[in-house]
């Protein structure tokens, strides 16, 4: 198994039309082989430190079950549909794809 964090930076005022059209997708992503967890977060105010808040920010936590079924995510109809919409909302995009040890 697989973990993604995906942190997307969402140009000013769109962050609304942006998850709007991120759930959307959801339903399609959670059918897809190997998808065991795919959703989007953004920051909760906890007051605990070193913790950073951006309020632009979308983290996305998945769980997938190899690299392959990762990979065919990308790839996916749905996802080049989804990457289209919400490209020109994207200020920035990192990915860390994770291992457990």
């Amino acid at each position: 198994m697989i973990h993604v964090i995906a942190s997307i930076q969402i140009q000013e005022g769109l962050l609304s039309e942006f998850i709007e059209i991120f759930k959307s997708n959801i339903p399609q992503v959670l059918k897809e082989k190997g998808c065991i967890e795919y959703q989007p977060t953004v920051d909760l105010t906890t007051g605990l430190p070193p913790q950073a808040l951006d309020p632009k920010v979308v983290t996305i936590i998945e769980k997938w079950e190899s690299v392959a079924a990762l990979q065919a995510h990308l790839a996916s109809p749905h996802m080049i549909s989804y990457s289209k919409k919400v490209k020109d909302m994207v200020e920035n995009l990192t990915v860390k794809v994770l291992g457990t040890v």
